[in-house]
């Protein structure tokens, strides 16, 4: 039988062990929920929606999970299929050269790099790095710590979830997946 006290440890042991996400209250309309969509799409697939911010993570047999996501602001989002080619947890980040010719001030005291789980790091919890063929596009799908974000486009490009939810994700998604953004 369990007493109080073993409880209590067991439960505060669980939360040291899982990934330190934010638990956040998003409306109902940005929460996750899987969808009917096309069925001709195979399972494992990934397809971003820029102009509705939903991200959908492909089920198979005419179902996909849908994720409410930001966004770059205009201009700075890539389109076109790329392929998930590393996955990170709490990744480390470091601005693009071109990040930081574009905002100075924004970007430049980072030229350094903030390390995971750094709060000013804008990667989260997790990210999934973005290749067009072998080359590195520096797009992301990553957490954010900034969930009043979602459904919005104002960043330098990458497609952000919550980091709960990109923690979920990133469970689900294995190197080598095809992301389509359009």
């Amino acid at each position: 039988m369990i007493n109080r006290r073993t409880f209590v440890a067991s439960v505060a042991a669980s939360l040291l062990a899982a990934p330190a996400v934010a638990n956040t209250r998003l409306p109902r309309k940005f929460r996750p929920k899987e969808v009917d969509v096309n069925p001709d799409l195979p399972a494992g697939q990934i397809h971003v929606i820029k102009e509705r911010h939903y991200l959908f993570w492909t089920l198979g047999e005419g179902r996909a999970k849908r994720y409410s996501i930001a966004l770059g602001a205009q201009g700075r989002n890539y389109t076109g299929v790329l392929t998930i080619r590393r996955k990170a947890e709490w990744p480390s980040w470091t601005p693009t050269q071109n990040m930081i010719n574009l905002e100075p001030e924004l970007y430049g005291p980072y030229r350094n790099g903030l390390p995971g789980g750094h709060p000013r790091n804008p990667l989260g919890a997790r990210a999934l790095y973005l290749y067009d063929g072998g080359r590195d596009t520096y797009y992301r799908i990553h957490g954010t710590h900034e969930p009043e974000t979602i459904g919005t486009s104002f960043s330098s490009g990458c497609v952000r979830l919550t980091n709960e939810h990109v923690a979920e994700l990133y469970e689900m998604v294995p190197v080598g997946t095809q992301v389509f953004i359009f």
